[in-house]
């Protein structure tokens, strides 16, 4: 079963996409922010994807994935923005940060379950 860790400020973002991911099989790491995530991953947290929030508060989701790809373990682990931003120059700078992908809030189950199957080849 392939783990996904979802990181959103919002506790019904990541109660809403928590349920369509574990609905569709996979297992699901949770964070409250950045920080917390960030915690997790320094402790070895074993996981097959990250989605992330752009606009946190105390780290924002650019910084945040800046951050896991410095940790070798999660180098080269796919990295997907779920974020109410669709500004091109966001979506350059996430890329440049080491993103994978960028799915626009709110996004549908199938966008959501698509997008993922699509970066997790």
């Amino acid at each position: 079963m392939k783990t996904i860790f979802l990181v959103d400020d919002s506790a019904t973002i990541l109660l809403s996409i928590s349920g369509i991911l574990t609905k569709a099989g996979y297992a699901i790491e949770k964070a409250p922010s950045a920080l917390d995530a960030i915690k997790k991953f320094q402790a070895g947290v074993k996981v097959d994807l990250l989605i992330t929030d752009l606009n946190m508060p105390g780290m924002n989701g650019i910084d945040f994935i800046k951050e896991v790809r410095k940790l070798p373990a999660y180098r080269f682990m796919p990295i997907l923005f779920l974020t109410t931003e669709s500004q091109q120059s966001k979506k350059a700078e996430a890329k440049a940060a080491g993103a994978s992908g960028w799915i626009v809030k709110p996004a549908s189950a199938d966008e959501l379950l698509n997008t993922i199957k699509l970066v997790m080849r």
